[in-house]
């Protein structure tokens, strides 16, 4: 029978890996730049700390895992014959894999809470697994990237969120527009026109105005229920324009009767100043107020970063929480958090064709197998190569030259190093540049000289 792998899994070959941890290690370094520290949580979590968390659709997309041994040792004929499904999987399984990063962390924070010291700021970097139907960019098994602070109420965590946003992506090279809103200011607008269970419709129905235009957006807005007196007030905020002052000017006067979404304003207007006037950005920053990430799981400024070159979904998004560990008994801890779409980023740095290319890490020299006596030659000297970070291979077999050389094109490896009777007589080695076909005679210092420029 032929292998396979699951449906909406992938393997990664050599290149693809390669690509893969440029794209960690850059992140991981901008992370580690502000003071983040990486931590990780098991790939199974039980039950009992991952249903409930992600609403009914959430618990239907658990991967769960049967229980070892004899697990039908406990349910009776009559439970087998009804076939409820549910009430199956909760008698004979405990665990489940991991459907993200912030339920394990929640729980890893109050598991690990007199260890920790506050401010917490963690990066995670592991697969996550989800019973999706697969499609094209959609995945049952894929990696998040995330990082956290915990335990502060200060806005300055924002803004470093913001600026590691930036440096990311101006590393990577790629051009983004970082998008900002406040879930007090949605909350605000709602109380104002007085349709509190319809923010989501209004939001979702804002978002489409560049695509139907105002007309069809507040029919839409009818058909979702509000009120013409309601569509009136939402007039201002729909057809927000000017720059990110201009629009908290405005969105402030239509919010000057609302507590709570007078408070996002201020949150936002913070952060912005610092973002334009402290700190460098590279990338523009914009206020939206059709942004609105997980309404139900945010409760401050919410974030989401899209790419200008190319089309593509959101690349990287996340907010600010005020009760990540509620859920597990351990009230009152606020944070905020973003999370790198890593197979997103994957995407665009491949068709912008921004890999660098010594992100490849092949083999930089290859030194050709002539035969035992030549390979006793060539050994010490390989082990100096080594030595000075340079990576080196030798073919492990005195194959056909041709062969040898064909493994270097196939390998893309841009050096080959030959050791024959002239060279060993000389003390010294022919390098071969792949690409120029140029070749010189070098002694084993100069070799390494030259490998290291």
């Amino acid at each position: 029978m032929k292998p396979s792998i699951p449906k909406g899994t992938r393997d990664f070959g050599p290149v693809e890996m390669a690509k893969r941890n440029y794209i960690f290690n850059t992140i991981r370094s901008v992370y580690e730049l502000y003071g983040f520290q990486q931590i990780e949580t098991p790939a199974q979590e039980t039950l009992a700390t991952l249903m409930g968390k992600y609403g009914e659709e959430g618990d239907k997309l658990l991967f769960k895992i049967l229980n070892s041994g004899d697990y039908l040792n406990k349910i009776d004929d009559q439970e087998l014959t009804e076939r409820n499904t549910l009430r199956l999987a909760s008698k004979i399984c405990e665990k489940g894999l991991r459907y993200d990063l912030t339920v394990p962390f929640a729980r890893y924070v109050v598991m690990h809470r007199e260890e920790l010291q506050l401010p917490f700021k963690r990066y995670q970097v592991q697969p996550v697994w989800r019973a999706d139907r697969p499609q094209k960019g959609r995945y049952r098994e894929f990696y998040q990237f995330d990082g956290d602070v915990v335990g502060s109420d200060s806005l300055l965590n924002e803004v470093e969120l913001m600026q590691i946003v930036d440096t990311v992506f101006t590393r990577f090279g790629v051009r983004v527009q970082i998008k900002i809103n406040n879930r007090k200011i949605l909350t605000g607008i709602a109380e104002v026109i007085g349709a509190a269970d319809k923010i989501v419709d209004i939001t979702v129905a804002i978002d489409k105005l560049d695509k139907i235009g105002i007309d069809n957006v507040n029919q839409e807005l009818r058909e979702d229920g509000l009120s013409e007196e309601q569509i009136q007030k939402l007039q201002p905020i729909i057809m927000l324009e000017g720059t990110n002052d201009e629009k908290l000017n405005t969105i402030a006067e239509v919010l000057k009767d609302s507590e709570i979404g007078l408070k996002g304003i201020e949150e936002t207007r913070y952060i912005l100043s610092m973002l334009n006037g402290q700190c460098s950005m590279v990338n523009e920053i914009q206020l939206d107020l059709t942004l609105a990430r997980g309404l139900s799981y945010y409760t401050g400024a919410i974030f989401e970063v899209k790419a200008l070159d190319t089309p593509m979904g959101s690349i990287s998004g996340g907010g600010r929480y005020d009760n990540l560990t509620g859920i597990f008994g351990m009230p009152g801890l606020s944070g905020v958090g973003i999370s790198f779409g890593v197979d997103r980023i994957y995407d665009v740095l491949n068709a912008l064709d921004l890999y660098p290319k010594d992100s490849l890490q092949t083999t930089q020299v290859l030194f050709i197998n002539f035969g035992e006596k030549e390979t006793a030659y060539c050994l010490p000297i390989i082990n100096k190569v080594r030595a000075r970070g340079i990576r080196a291979e030798i073919y492990p077999d005195s194959a056909k030259m041709k062969k040898q050389m064909s493994y270097a094109n196939a390998k893309q490896i841009p050096f080959v190093a030959l050791a024959g009777e002239n060279e060993m007589q000389a003390g010294q080695i022919t390098l071969k540049n792949m690409e120029t076909g140029e070749q010189q005679m070098l002694s084993p210092e100069d070799l390494i000289a030259k490998l290291s420029l």
